[in-house]
């Protein structure tokens, strides 16, 4: 597996570890933070956008989509693209985060986040802090934003009285948390998606962000 073509740009130092093609957006840091909260031995590759990474052809014999994060595990041997797989196949390996009893529970909520948060922060971002900020027509940003808070007081129900999406901490959790820390911190664009008026969500960011993995997990790969 590891003579796969990505690996001409980013060769492996350890073989036989799994190997992470990744930066630190927040689909990226679902998998360095799931790494980390499992365990697993794993070597970063730097996929920098600055210099188009992505769309190298090395990189698009990994992901045709030309996204990241993706990896190879040796031991599998397999070869994944998309966050969302990533994590399940990751939590099947170490037999973590995705327990059997609640099993199709957690995969609820990480397809909530994959088909729901994801996309809607990364939209109302895009027309609230980045280049669509610029289109005069009020509608696009207005859709995205509504759509933002409106995932956000179903995610703030769902966690009445409950510390963690699904019960105990999951891979549910690691989807869900890198997305709501851009929603605040980077798309500045929580307080107009009514984050001030939610009960839970909060205090959830917060306990997400205080595990010892999340902080290691939330820069790799360093960006440069």
């Amino acid at each position: 597996m590891l003579d796969h073509p990505i690996t001409r740009r980013w060769p492996a130092s350890d073989p036989t570890a799994i190997q992470l093609y990744s930066l630190p957006t927040p689909n990226g840091q679902k998998v360095s933070i799931a790494l980390e909260e499992m365990g697993l031995k794993y070597e970063p590759h730097l996929v920098d956008f600055a210099t188009n990474d992505q769309f190298s052809p090395e990189f698009l014999s990994l992901n045709p989509n030309n996204k990241i994060p993706a990896i190879i595990d040796p031991e599998g041997p397999v070869a994944l693209f998309e966050s969302g797989a990533i994590l399940i196949y990751l939590a099947e390996k170490s037999g973590k985060l995705l327990p059997e009893a609640n099993r199709y529970e957690v995969l609820q909520w990480l397809m909530f986040q994959m088909g729901g948060l994801g996309p809607m922060f990364g939209q109302l971002g895009y027309f609230h802090h980045f280049a669509g900020k610029e289109i005069e027509d009020p509608r696009p940003k207005e859709r995205y934003r509504a759509e933002a808070e409106r995932l956000l007081k179903v995610l703030d129900g769902a966690l009445e009285g409950r510390d963690w999406i699904a019960g105990d901490y999951s891979i549910a959790d690691i989807a869900i948390g890198p997305w709501l820390r851009t929603l605040r911190d980077f798309y500045k664009g929580a307080e107009i998606a009514g984050w001030n008026d939610l009960k839970n969500v909060p205090a959830y960011l917060d306990r997400f962000l205080a595990r010892p993995a999340v902080q290691k997990g939330s820069n790799i790969p360093a960006r440069p």
